[in-house]
C-alpha cells in the first residue's frame, strides 16, 4: 500500500473513531470500498458460545439477493453458511454466492472473481475471543492484498465504533447470566474441572469454555475468578 492509500486509509479510520452517530461511520465505510467495487454491507456482532452465532445486527444495506428484494436481515444472516464460517478462521476470508436450481449456494474462494456476488467477511476479535464481523460485497469487487488489509481496518474499526455507540455501556447492562452460564460458573466455583462438568451437564469441554467465555463477557470482566465474584456479589450463584 503507497503513501497516498494509506493516508487515506488512516483519515478513514480516524473518522470512524470519532464517528458519534452509525450513520457516520457508514458513510466513512461507504467512502472507502465502494471505489473497489462494495456495495453491500453487514456488520453484526456475534460470540462462539452462542448456538446462532449472530447476537445483534448494527447495519445491513445492499441488494444481497441480486434482485433488489429487500432483505430480512435476521433471517438472512443467520443463516447464512458465510457468518457461521468465521467460528474456523481467524483471519478475513474471500466468499462468493451462485445462484443454481432456484438455491444460493455459497463458498469460501482464495480471491474474488467470475460471476455472482462475492466479497469479504473479517472476523473481529477481543479479550474475550470472538465479539463481531462484518461482511462487504459486490458484483465486481477488488481482492487485492493492498484492499483485504484496508477493508480488515476499516470493519474492524466500524464495528468498535459502532458497538460504543450503540451498546449501552457495561456498567449500565443488567449484568444477567443465562441458565448455562450460572450452572457452569456455579460448578467452576465449586473446583470442578472443565472436563468433569463438562461429563455432567452433557457438554463438550470446548462449549464449557465457552459458556465461561460468554459469562466474562456478560459482566465485563477478564478472568473466570472475577466472573466467579461478580456472579456472586449480583446473586447470580451462591457463594
Amino acid at each position: 500500500m503507497n503513501k497516498e492509500p494509506a493516508e487515506a486509509l488512516m483519515r478513514v479510520v480516524l473518522e470512524i473513531e470519532a464517528a458519534h452517530k452509525l450513520e457516520s461511520i457508514k458513510k466513512a465505510v461507504r467512502g472507502f470500498a465502494s471505489p473497489f467495487g462494495y456495495d453491500r454491507f453487514v456488520l453484526f456482532s456475534a460470540s462462539s458460545a452462542s448456538e446462532e452465532v449472530l447476537e445483534r445486527i448494527y447495519w445491513v444495506e445492499g441488494d444481497w439477493f441480486g434482485c433488489g428484494q429487500d432483505v430480512d436481515a435476521q433471517t438472512y444472516v443467520r443463516h447464512c453458511p458465510v457468518t457461521r464460517h468465521i467460528l474456523k478462521t481467524r483471519e478475513a476470508f474471500f466468499w462468493r454466492k451462485m445462484q443454481g436450481q432456484g438455491e444460493a449456494h455459497y463458498q469460501i474462494i482464495k480471491s474474488p472473481g467470475g460471476p455472482g456476488i462475492q466479497g469479504l467477511q473479517v472476523p473481529v476479535f477481543g479479550p474475550q475471543g470472538l465479539e463481531g464481523a462484518m461482511s462487504l460485497g459486490g458484483i465486481s469487487v477488488d481482492g487485492s492484498p493492498r484492499v483485504r488489509i484496508g477493508l480488515t481496518i476499516v470493519a474492524t474499526a466500524a464495528f468498535f465504533s459502532a458497538r460504543r455507540l450503540l451498546e449501552a455501556p457495561v456498567a449500565e447492562v443488567l449484568k444477567t447470566l443465562s441458565r448455562r452460564e450460572r450452572e457452569v460458573l456455579s460448578w467452576t466455583a465449586a473446583g470442578r474441572r472443565q472436563s468433569d462438568i463438562a461429563a455432567t451437564l452433557g457438554l463438550s469441554e470446548r462449549t464449557v469454555e465457552n459458556h465461561l467465555r460468554s459469562a466474562r463477557r456478560r459482566l465485563g470482566v477478564a478472568t473466570t475468578a472475577q466472573a466467579i465474584m461478580m456472579a456472586i456479589r449480583n446473586g447470580e450463584i451462591d457463594g
